[in-house]
């Protein structure tokens, strides 16, 4: 069963940083994709990021606009977790943040179910 654990919310001031983590099992970790997604009140879940697997030669690590330059996203294979590391944090970033296994960036399926996800709040 696929399965992702979400961890490393929290409140932080604005311009501030956090690192989620993504830890993952029941696939093979190396032959898929992860992305971040956010939901914030009142809003639909949308994408944030994502990572594609590791041998992949055709997909791309992808950003949403609004983070880029701020977030970065990394995998370690070896622990089968991916990482989203977010500085200079604005009170707009506030959300519930989920990741989600998925054949290649960019696709809209995600394989196996969402996580509990995890809350992350900037304060200004």
């Amino acid at each position: 069963e696929v399965q992702v654990v979400e961890s490393g919310g929290g409140l932080v001031q604005a311009g501030g940083s956090l690192r989620l983590s993504c830890a993952a099992s029941g696939f093979t970790f190396d032959d898929f994709a992860i992305g971040w997604f956010r939901q914030a009140p009142g809003k639909e879940r949308g994408g944030v990021s994502c990572i594609p697997s590791s041998d992949s030669v055709d997909d791309s690590t992808t950003y949403t606009d609004s983070v880029k330059g701020r977030f970065t996203i990394s995998r370690d294979n070896a622990k089968n977790t991916v990482y989203l590391q977010m500085n200079n944090l604005k009170p707009e970033d506030t959300a519930v943040y989920y990741c989600a296994v998925q054949p290649r960036c960019g696709s809209s399926l995600i394989v196996g179910s969402w996580g509990q996800g995890t809350q992350v709040t900037v304060s200004s």
